[in-house]
């Protein structure tokens, strides 16, 4: 079966509630288990409770400072990051080097204009954790996002929580800030068979579950009006 079909078939059943697609066949259940501890122990922790650095507050001062008749808008955009360990920037040393702090500056240049960044994504989240970032970004009434950017889904895979429903939280988050007003982008499953230290067969059927959840995810945000790219 293609992966496109698959994709499709992941999608449909998030629509409408329908079940997930089995990563692996009983048999090798045991063997699969054995290399996700071993791959645990030398990839190292990327869970929840790890410390990253916080680049929330504003970039391209240099426009909020300059005369509005020089450049487009003074009035900062609102910029939101939501999803995993990569979207807060785990790995990184400084506020600066984060994806959320790269994406707010280059923002800022190509619209020249401020922009004010709101980071709510936590290390170790699954795509069921969205609706509580969602609601927190949400939750004032006087910071509405004007962009936001997700990335979601590598603990999907590593947890093994079903396509599904992993591409309907996500679905679901995509519909609530549309409806807020913000655009919405996507960056999807990263391929994990590329991570060199997984051994095989586990790397194998990380690549095939990670691709296949990409592909869905990109039909999930597609049809609630966002954009996805590809973190493959």
């Amino acid at each position: 079966m293609s992966r496109a079909r698959v994709a499709r078939r992941i999608a449909a059943g998030a629509a409408y509630g329908g079940g997930g697609i089995g990563l692996v066949g009983a048999a090798a259940v045991g063997l699969v288990i054995a290399e996700v501890q071993l791959a645990k122990r030398q990839v190292g922790n990327h869970g929840r409770g790890v410390q990253v650095p916080s680049a929330n507050g504003l970039y391209g001062r240099v426009f909020a400072e300059r005369p509005a008749t020089e450049v487009a808008e003074t009035e900062p955009l609102r910029f939101a990051m939501l999803g995993d360990s990569t979207a807060a920037g785990q790995g990184v040393h400084r506020a600066r080097q984060t994806p959320g702090a790269l994406l707010a500056s280059g923002l800022s240049a190509v619209a020249e204009r401020p922009v004010e960044l709101r980071n709510v994504a936590l290390p170790g989240a699954r795509s069921d954790d969205l609706d509580r970032q969602v609601a927190v970004i949400l939750s004032d009434p006087d910071w509405v996002p004007d962009v936001c950017v997700v990335m979601i889904g590598a603990n999907d895979v590593t947890h093994r929580m079903p396509a599904t429903r992993s591409v309907r939280h996500l679905s679901a988050a995509v519909r609530r800030l549309r409806t807020a007003g913000a655009e919405v982008v996507v960056g999807t499953c990263p391929d994990l068979g590329t991570i060199e230290l997984v051994n095989q067969p586990l790397r194998y059927l990380a690549r095939r579950a990670s691709r296949q959840l990409a592909a869905a995810q990109t039909i999930g945000t597609v049809e609630q009006g966002g954009r996805t790219v590809s973190l493959g």
